[in-house]
């Protein structure tokens, strides 16, 4: 348990598009927006717990045109993603002048929750995740009630992880929300988000 525990923060912490979402919509929306899109992955990652639990992941990584279908939605989205984030940082300077936007930060919350379920629900790598590693640590009996533990402990060294990124975000809030420099981080993370799209459309079944 120790070792799976481990690997899966491991995991975690190594930058992806959860991370660079999260960033993206905690900057724009702060803690809440940052809460929400965490939320949303956790829900993403509940789809392919729930697949790989009943066998569906195994099946579809099994087909190379099921593989190749959601790899090309989910590489689409990150790069819708990643070029609204990139014209975002163009329009940073002038929203900072008009407001802030927290009004209506309240509307939004849905567009941030989806944000986090739809990146992670169309990850084929987060399918794969869960058919290749966590098998590892499965015992020859007791399969399903062990899976659906380890699965458990996993969603909550994400909540932990990704609860303390976004609240480590919002306490540099101040600084991180100065227009410069918010239009940088945004450039990066559209880029990051492209780039991600990129590695993730090239990914073999």
């Amino acid at each position: 348990m120790l070792t799976f525990a481990a690997a899966s923060l491991v995991l975690i912490m190594i930058p992806g598009p959860d991370q660079a979402l999260i960033t993206r919509n905690a900057l724009a929306g702060g803690r809440r927006a940052g809460l929400l899109t965490m939320v949303g992955g956790m829900l993403g990652l509940s789809v392919h717990v729930g697949a790989a639990v009943l066998g569906i992941s195994a099946l579809l990584l099994a087909s190379a045109t099921a593989f190749a279908v959601l790899k090309v939605a989910g590489a689409a989205y990150l790069v819708w993603m990643g070029i609204a984030t990139l014209r975002g940082a163009r329009h940073t300077m002038k929203e900072n002048a008009e407001g802030d936007g927290a009004g209506d930060q309240e509307a939004r919350g849905g567009k941030h929750l989806r944000h986090g379920f739809l990146s992670n629900a169309l990850n084929p790598k987060v399918a794969l995740f869960f058919v290749t590693f966590l098998p590892q640590f499965l015992p020859s009996n007791s399969v399903l009630p062990k899976a659906l533990l380890l699965s458990l402990v996993f969603a909550v060294i994400y909540v932990l992880w990704f609860s303390t990124y976004v609240f480590t975000v919002d306490r540099l809030g101040t600084w991180l929300r100065r227009p410069r420099v918010r239009a940088r981080i945004e450039q990066v993370t559209g880029l990051l988000l492209i780039g991600f799209a990129a590695r993730l459309a090239f990914q073999s079944p």
